[in-house]
């Protein structure tokens, strides 16, 4: 699974990590964690890849407002650039020939979304 994650400043990897096992089905695991550059030095978010065991991707707001999602947002185009943070930087992740399984979730100060393979 490729788990795309928008977040705050300040957000924890608890925080995070708990969002991600809510989003990712039972059964399945997270492969990579994907987000925006401005947001990958976060500690909350580089330290959810490490406490997953996972490697963390970033895009940035050109790339991630390239791809169309079912669910834009226009705060996160005001916000930093693109109308799209979660959904897109995991379907970025998850490459050519997939599908969005879980998209964007909210809870707290973090966003996750979840593609994969088909």
């Amino acid at each position: 699974m490729y788990v795309g994650l928008g977040a705050r400043p300040g957000v924890s990897a608890d925080e995070v990590v708990s969002l991600v096992r809510q989003c990712v089905p039972a059964g399945c695991r997270a492969v990579v964690l994907a987000t925006l550059a401005a947001r990958a030095a976060e500690p909350g978010i580089a330290g959810a890849a490490a406490a997953l065991g996972v490697p963390l991707r970033s895009y940035d707001a050109a790339e991630l407002a390239g791809v169309a999602v079912p669910h834009p947002s226009s705060a996160a185009r005001s916000a930093v650039g693109t109308p799209s943070v979660a959904e897109a930087a995991a379907l970025l992740a998850a490459g050519a020939g997939v599908v969005l399984l879980v998209p964007k979730v909210v809870s707290g100060r973090v966003t996750c979304a979840v593609a994969a393979s088909r």
